[in-house]
């Protein structure tokens, strides 16, 4: 997963991500949309394929990149794990909240 979060990092990676979330691209198209260097979105692909977050699949002469979901699930189920936490302390602050708001509600007796 240190792979996944340092590869991520990196804006350019980043947004490379997004794009191939729609879809596999040629090279050229994510380089276009990014308007970016064919070369560098090539370093930045490479980079991406070590880190198991894209595969590329040849076609005649273009190299169609498309995202690897499994790294990403494995980062869902990471992030997941902190959801829980908070869900849990803003439950318990949610009862927290309600037993003040019950004591405040009480007649006062004097």
């Amino acid at each position: 997963m240190n792979a996944t979060l340092s590869a991520l990092a990196e804006p350019n990676r980043f947004h490379i991500v997004e794009l191939l979330r729609d879809g596999p691209l040629p090279v050229g198209d994510i380089a276009d949309r990014l308007h970016l260097q064919q070369p560098q979105v090539s370093k930045h692909l490479r980079v991406l394929h070590d880190a198991g977050l894209v595969e590329v699949q040849p076609a005649a002469n273009k190299r169609i990149y498309k995202l690897e979901t499994r790294p990403l699930q494995e980062l869902d189920s990471w992030l997941g794990s902190f959801r829980r936490v908070w869900e849990e302390r803003l439950d318990q602050l949610d009862d927290y909240l309600h037993e003040l708001q019950s004591k405040t509600k009480e007649p006062n007796g004097d």
